[in-house]
């Protein structure tokens, strides 16, 4: 995880330096990172119970990508917290939609309106 800040790893739950840092992850077929993308719909951080839950999805159930997005998101953030359990839901509900894409990944991809 050379990504990775030496500096983040055991910190305090942040959700919006592991957004930051989930932009690290690109997806390998349309070099652009799974935020941008769109994929990552939602963190949640339970302190308490030491737990995060990053909820996402794939550009289609078919994705040949699927296991290597999804154990990158699950190292990744196992490195910035390694005291807590992640999990990594994948649903398909909102079906992901190109409008999902930010307007950086739409200028990463050549997506002009």
């Amino acid at each position: 995880m050379s990504n990775v800040s030496q500096s983040l790893v055991n910190a305090t739950f942040d959700r919006e330096m592991l957004w930051e840092q989930l932009k690290t992850i690109e997806d390998p077929d349309v070099h652009v990172n799974i935020v941008d993308l769109g994929l990552v719909y939602r963190v949640d951080g339970d302190i308490l119970n030491k737990t995060i839950t990053v909820v996402m999805t794939l550009t289609s159930p078919s994705c040949p990508m699927a296991d290597f997005l999804l154990r990158s998101v699950e190292d990744l953030v196992s490195t910035l917290y390694p005291e807590y359990k992640v999990h990594v839901q994948l649903v398909w509900d909102p079906p992901w939609n190109m409008d999902m894409i930010s307007e950086i990944g739409k200028m990463e991809l050549g997506i002009f309106a």
